[in-house]
This record gives structure tokens, sequence and C-alpha cells, in this order.
């Protein structure tokens, strides 16, 4: 039993040791520009078939990085969307989308590579794909997100869903760029992620309430 056991903590600290350095080799250079040979070094691993042992295609191996953060991400967002309860103040659901992120962000300390890890799987459509389905798995962003449409001024359809693709790559490439920002010890307009998520929660205000130009088909 003993035996089983230390055998179970050595791979569960391998798998460990490989999720965080392709984490941070692709968010630094790329999902692709990164060989499984390269994480596996990197993870001080000595046997080359270490990654696809443990985790199988690329594929798997970001779904995995992306599981990781995902729970405490969950949890971040149920605890905001019991706060607002019935709210009918868009900042709030707003709020739901941006401060989990963002908490969890400023919960691993600096330097920190899960914003431009997803920034990184956001460039491909099949990896971004997983992301998605990750996604839409999530109980309370269901919510969070239904919560906001109900808040919405009525919209047309398509504009609706436009603002929605402009609100999900602001929030990515703000928190991608702050987080590098942070990890090369540069200036960030913000001094806190809570004050990030402040600045975003204004931005996609602005934009979920800006006026719309109807467009005439042709």
């Amino acid at each position: 039993m003993a035996g089983r056991t230390a055998r179970a903590e050595q791979v569960s600290a391998t798998r460990e040791a490989i999720l965080s350095a392709a984490e941070r080799l692709f968010a630094e250079q790329g999902v692709y520009a990164v060989s499984n040979r390269q994480v596996g070094e990197a993870a001080g691993q000595g046997n080359n078939t270490a990654v696809g042992y443990h985790f199988g295609t690329k594929a798997d191996l970001v779904r995995a990085i992306a599981a990781r953060h995902f729970d405490r991400i969950e949890e971040t967002r149920v605890r905001l969307l019991a706060a607002v309860g019935d709210s009918g103040d868009i900042r709030h659901w707003v709020d739901c989308l941006v401060r989990p992120i963002t908490e969890h962000l400023a919960s691993l300390g600096s330097p920190t590579w899960y914003a431009r890890f997803c920034a990184q799987v956001a460039t491909d459509p099949a990896l971004y794909e997983i992301m998605v389905e990750e996604s839409l798995v999530s109980p309370s962003l269901r919510e969070a997100v239904a919560g906001l449409d109900r808040r919405l001024p009525e919209l047309p359809a398509e504009v609706r869903a436009e603002r929605g693709q402009m609100a999900r790559t602001l929030i990515l490439h703000t928190c991608a760029e702050r987080e590098r920002a942070l990890a090369e010890g540069t200036a960030t307009p913000r001094a806190t992620w809570s004050d990030a998520a402040t600045g975003l929660t204004d931005a996609l205000l602005g934009l979920w309430l800006a006026p719309f130009t109807p467009t005439h088909r042709r």
C-alpha cells in the first residue's frame, strides 16, 4: 500500500510539473512552437515520451492545463453570483464575468502565465474550441451570461453576438497584456488586478450600452 501511495504521489508530481512547464512555454512561445520534448525537459523529465505518456496529444495537454484553473475560477464566480442575487445593476453582472479571472490571476502571485496561455490558444481555432467547450460546462458562467442578457437593453441578435465576441476578446487580451507587463517588470495602467477589473468592467459597460447603427440589407 505504501508503495502504491508513493507511486501515485510521484505520478501526480510529474503531471503537475509537466502542466506548469507547458503552460509557461505555451504562454511565452505559442502552443505549436513548443515540442513535447521541450516541455519534458523544462519539467525535469529525462524520458522524451513523458508528456505523451501522461497526457496524450497536444490538444489533451491544452485541455488539462485549462482544467487545472477552471475549478478555482468557478468557485469565485459562484461566490460573486451569490452576492449579486437578483440585482438589476448591469455592472454587477459584468463583474461576474471579469472578476473571477482577475481574482484568480491575483491569487497565483507573479509571474503568472495563464492569461497569456489563453491568448495563445485563442489564436488557433481548433484549440480555442477546447476552451469554449470547457466554459460551456460551467453552470456559473451560463448563469452570469443569462443574467447579463436579461438586463441589457434590447439589441438586434447580430449586434448582441458581435458585442459578446468583443467582450471576450477584450477580457482575454487585457488580462494577457497586464500579465506580460507584470512578468517583465514594466509599468501597468492599473496598480492591482482588482483595479484592472474595475477598468475592464467600465470599458465593457460602455461596449454593451453603446448605441448601434442599424444596417440596411441590400
